[in-house]
């Protein structure tokens, strides 16, 4: 029987970062609560239908698109310490040259 497609999406991502999902990850894991197995990195998996931040990187794609920069999105809440970026998979290597 085919994959789950959440599973398949966690497998994708895994291998990107260079490793492997975690069966049963979260709360009922004995390896992690990460969605990987990743020995550095804790990875949060989150594949829905629509993510907020999806649509505020496409419009910040389009308008980096005209000026022929590379999209980068950060998030910053008020009051809050640092910032998130958001940068596509595809764009990582891009944008480790650049800083």
């Amino acid at each position: 029987m085919a994959d789950k497609t959440w599973k398949a999406v966690e497998r994708r991502i895994a291998a990107w970062f260079k490793t492997q999902r975690v069966s049963l990850s979260g709360g009922n894991s004995k390896i992690s609560r990460s969605d990987t197995m990743h020995s550095q990195l804790f990875v949060e998996i989150k594949h829905r239908q629509k993510h907020a931040l999806w649509s505020l990187y496409r419009q910040t794609k389009t308008l980096a698109e005209k000026e022929n920069k590379l999209p980068i999105l950060a998030i910053h809440e008020t009051g809050g310490h640092g910032f998130l970026l958001v940068v596509h998979c595809d764009d990582y290597n891009k944008l480790k040259e650049i800083i």
